[in-house]
């Protein structure tokens, strides 16, 4: 993405990681039009979690580091509300941004390279093992429920070798804080994420 560009954000109280799926209920007319612009250029909008403010009205003040949001399925089951399945993109940071007339805010954009310059092969070993378990036990789970609306947290593939991959499904997981999910997100290194993860697993007793 071009830092020149203006992404529109939209700001809430999660922390949308790469690879990790958000479904999302757009009833705001900013966010409604927003997205209907976002589907029609085939282009990903921002999701980033608030600092401070709220999800509805006035515009919420974001935090500096989010990730692009690229609709892959949508529906309209009433009229003025869509319903969307989110991947995460990229990581970006944010430049500068303004506040249009509507509330939605806008902002320039650099998109953040992740590097995994931090050996973590023991953490990935045992990250990796018991996120396989979780997600076995969660899809048998699913199977069993037969839920129609179920929208599946952990597509394929499983890059269960990847430490940003790992990193980023516990990330969504744990019973941490948004604050807390917010400064792994910003964590520019996926081994260093990693080993953050696995020592949280340790402290809990999960691993």
């Amino acid at each position: 993405m071009n830092a020149a560009d203006w992404l529109p954000l939209f700001p809430l109280r999660t922390v949308l990681f790469p690879g990790g799926v958000l479904p999302l209920r757009v009833f705001e007319t900013r966010y409604v039009d927003m997205v209907r612009e976002r589907m029609k250029a085939d282009a990903p909008f921002g999701v980033i979690a608030i600092r401070s403010g709220s999800e509805i009205g006035n515009a919420a003040e974001p935090s500096t580091v989010g990730t692009l949001a690229h609709i892959v399925e949508w529906d309209m089951p009433e009229l003025g509300v869509l319903l969307l399945e989110t991947r995460g993109g990229e990581r970006f940071n944010v430049i500068e941004t303004r506040v249009q007339a509507n509330q939605l805010i806008v902002a320039r954009v650099e998109v953040l390279n992740t590097t995994t310059d931090i050996l973590c092969d023991s953490a990935l070993a045992a990250c990796s093992d018991m996120l396989e378990t979780v997600i076995s036990d969660f899809m048998d789970q699913a199977r069993e429920q037969s839920d129609a609306a179920f929208v599946n947290p952990f597509p394929e593939p499983h890059q269960l070798y990847s430490p940003g991959w790992v990193a980023n499904r516990w990330s969504e997981m744990l019973p941490i804080t948004l604050e807390q999910k917010q400064a792994l997100l910003e964590i520019q290194d996926d081994g260093a994420r990693l080993i953050k993860i696995e020592q949280y697993l340790h402290e809990n007793r999960i691993i």
